[in-house]
């Protein structure tokens, strides 16, 4: 069974506009496409990052001096 889609009206910068157009053409797949895949892509990414956040939620807090302090040992800056 075939996904039924909602139609939305997006204003793009116009530069973001030829981008996409380009690639659209490149790649013959449709704007809306490659808007989907990219929508998608960004919404995975914030739960990765959401999930990373409640797996580190229990950790103890440490302050800003505490963390430049290791970073400093540990020679990073």
């Amino acid at each position: 069974m075939a996904t039924l889609s909602k139609r939305s009206t997006i204003y793009l910068d116009p530069a973001l506009h030829q981008a996409l157009r380009l690639k659209s053409v490149e790649t013959s797949r449709s704007m809306s496409d490659l808007i989907n895949e990219i929508v998608k892509e960004a919404l995975a990414e914030d739960a990765e990052d959401l999930s990373a956040f409640d797996e580190r939620a229990n950790e103890p807090l440490i302050s800003y001096e505490e963390m430049v302090k290791r970073l400093k040992k540990d020679g990073r800056i």
